[in-house]
């Protein structure tokens, strides 16, 4: 089962936010197959700026950041079909446009899960289901995408 990591995810585990968050998601991440995780391309550009603007590191420090994560896991990038996708996802459903970016990529790589904790825990878009780690209601379907 292939999964999508969202940007508050890659955040949390580059040290930014509480102790508890930043913990379990260097430990989630740590324990996901390498072979079956997907970082959308527009996360890695959120996490730049989220670096840059709100953490204070360096435009070089953030980048090698997102070169580390890059080297770690496939990037998927934005297609013009996942954008197209996207304007229907977000029109839809009421959502931010960047949010729904993420969830179409995540949908065109046949990814089953998007682990996230800015969208809705348990939302279900094309095959996609939304998982937050901490909120812990669907964290079986994480445990299996390890499993499998």
């Amino acid at each position: 089962m292939r999964v999508a990591l969202d940007t508050n995810i890659l955040a949390y585990a580059e040290g930014l936010g509480d102790r508890a968050r930043c913990a379990a998601a260097a430990d989630l991440i740590s324990t996901l197959p390498v072979d079956r995780v997907i970082l959308p391309a527009q996360t890695l550009g959120e996490l730049y700026r989220v670096l840059v603007a709100k953490a204070g590191r360096t435009p070089d420090v953030a980048r090698q950041a997102l070169l580390s994560w890059a080297d770690s896991f496939e990037v998927a990038d934005s297609t013009w079909p996942a954008f197209q996708s996207a304007f229907d996802c977000a029109a839809d459903h009421s959502m931010q446009i960047w949010d729904a970016l993420i969830l179409a990529v995540a949908a065109e790589n046949r990814c089953r899960l998007l682990i996230s904790e800015d969208l809705q825990d348990g939302f279900i878009w094309r095959g996609v289901t939304v998982v937050d780690p901490f909120h812990g209601r669907h964290m079986h379907l994480v445990e299996t995408a390890i499993n499998k």
